[in-house]
């Protein structure tokens, strides 16, 4: 793999939209008990606030979205369907709400590691294609969950790095978020066409071509 570059604060306060779209690329690490994880972001969604029905934040701050509203940099995680973890990247200045849930990743790293921490949640190891294929699957290969939520996405735990040169060209497709009954107009899912790591396939998109970086 080629030399990887932490994100800088400034990458996460821009607009949400933007950060999805350039998200699918991008590389997911964690440091976790002295081995490195990492996973290539193939698929992502947007979640708009206070203006997405389908958002944690629309009827405005609590104490389970709180880290929502904080500056952009940082992990939402929650726990959703009393069953499993999803993390988010918090977007834009504080109080803003917005976020964008990692939903798929192609494992690159570490891949002994994840295949373990995900066993523990099935009675078979998967395989790489399934191993981070959805957003629940992300966390437990990851070791990602309430502890994380909040953290620091330019500290030395969890962190989102581009490739050091130009980096491998992605076709992005987008289409409607999956699983949500408001809001469900918006094609605000970017994914990685025509790759096999993306949590679930959709109807063909025009995509366009943008590297990693």
């Amino acid at each position: 793999m080629t030399s990887l570059h932490r994100l800088p604060r400034s990458f996460y306060i821009r607009p949400t939209l933007t950060i999805a779209r350039e998200l699918p690329g991008k590389y997911l690490l964690r440091r976790l008990n002295g081995r490195l994880l990492v996973g290539r972001i193939v698929e992502v969604e947007a979640y708009l606030g206070r203006r997405d029905p389908a958002s944690h934040a629309f009827r405005g701050k609590t104490a389970r979205n709180e880290v929502m509203f904080g500056k952009g940099g940082h992990l939402y995680v929650y726990f959703t369907y009393g069953m499993h973890f999803c993390c988010n990247v918090v977007t834009e200045e504080a109080g803003k709400g917005c976020a964008v849930l990692i939903r798929a990743l192609e494992p690159l790293e570490g891949i002994d590691v994840m295949t373990s921490l995900r066993s523990r949640h099935q009675k078979r190891p998967p395989g790489r294609i399934d191993l981070c294929s959805g957003p629940g699957k992300v966390c437990q290969a990851f070791g990602i969950g309430r502890q994380e939520n909040g953290i620091d996405l330019c500290g030395e735990t969890v962190w989102i790095a581009r490739e050091g040169g130009r980096g491998s060209p992605l076709r992005i497709a987008r289409s409607a978020r999956i699983g949500i009954t408001s809001g469900g107009g918006h094609r605000w899912r970017f994914y990685a066409a025509g790759n096999p790591f993306v949590s679930r396939k959709s109807p063909p998109s025009p995509p366009h071509n943008q590297r990693g970086r």
